[in-house]
């Protein structure tokens, strides 16, 4: 039985112990990167595929005659037809709630140094101001305390639950945003209409996945609803957050900052809005929210869990219906 890893150089970077992996099946194939063109010849004679963002569609599916389970190493499966890969009757499982530590810990990385102006206090060092002042200390930039404060939480699932525990730690008060689709189960349960929570929110953060009902979930008019001294948090999607409008509302300061990890472009070779190194209080990172050292590993070992539950008959993290 042979299987092959396509992009094992978007999980691991040679730190990882790959030892299970390699011991579950009796041979493998591991590949850095795959190119489109490249897919459909490395996976032609292979039983158990595993990808990270590598896209198998319904052509490239259709054609791997051998092909019985695909092993997505993340959470999302939006690069893999399910349609296609349930009719011909190969398990696809993916990989959940890996990632929860090293999401939270990125999410108040990016709270905290926005509350505390953590990058115009340093660029204030590395420039000579305090060097430079009268005083033991620089109040430049004025800095905020979490605590009474309000956090919003878009996507109350395993990442929502446990950014809400920590907020609650700072002294924070949460609110949870209602699905569109259940707003009369949301008010029961104590969650409000988006809409509201805007309005209310210092700190609002995204944890839902990117789907149709959520896509530019977060648009201009939904950030005018929003405090000037407010900030967003979306280690989510990118899609979710319509990235132009955002740009103009730090830029006009109708926004008190963002702290963003996904772009609708990952990465961002066409450019973005966002990357405008003039936009105020604007921190970007590089989809690393997931990519502790802890976390990949959690994700390797995780993966090796669902080939020895398929090898047995007792598939694990399914994500199709009615799975063979």
């Amino acid at each position: 039985m042979l299987g092959a890893f396509l992009d094992l150089k978007s999980v691991d970077r040679n730190e990882l112990d790959l030892t299970s992996l390699r011991n579950v099946l009796p041979d493998w194939q591991f590949y850095e990167e795959t190119d489109k063109h490249e897919v459909l010849e490395r996976i032609r004679d292979v039983d158990v595929v595993v990808v990270n963002k590598v896209v198998l569609d319904q052509e490239i599916l259709s054609k791997a005659e051998k092909l019985r389970l695909v092993c997505v190493a993340a959470t999302g499966t939006d690069n893999v037809d399910l349609k296609t890969a349930g009719k011909r009757g190969i398990s696809v499982c993916n990989v959940r709630a890996y990632a929860t530590p090293s999401v939270v810990q990125h999410v108040f990385m990016l709270v905290l140094s926005l509350v505390t102006r953590i990058n115009d206090y340093n660029k204030a060092v590395k420039d000579g101001k305090w060097q430079n002042s009268k005083q033991f200390c620089l109040l430049d930039y004025p800095i905020t305390e979490l605590a009474g404060k309000k956090f919003g939480i878009v996507g109350y699932g395993e990442l929502g639950k446990n950014v809400a525990r920590v907020a609650e730690a700072f002294g924070m008060e949460v609110l949870i945003a209602a699905r569109e689709k259940t707003r009369g189960e949301g008010i029961k349960t104590g969650r409000l209409p988006l809409n509201e929570i805007l309005r209310q929110v210092d700190v609002l953060s995204l944890h839902c996945p990117l789907v149709d009902e959520t896509r530019g979930l977060i648009g201009e008019n939904e950030l005018s609803l929003m405090k000037p001294s407010a900030i967003l948090i979306n280690t989510a999607r990118g899609g979710i957050v319509d990235e132009t409008a955002l740009a103009m509302a730090l830029k006009q300061k109708r926004l008190g900052g963002a702290g963003i990890d996904v772009l609708t472009e990952e990465p961002p070779m066409n450019g973005n809005p966002l990357l405008d190194d003039t936009i105020p209080n604007l921190i970007l990172t590089p989809h690393i929210a997931w990519a502790s050292q802890a976390s990949r590993q959690r994700l390797i070992d995780e993966i090796v869990f669902n080939i020895q539950g398929w090898l047995k008959g007792e598939l694990r993290n399914s994500v199709i219906k009615d799975s063979l």
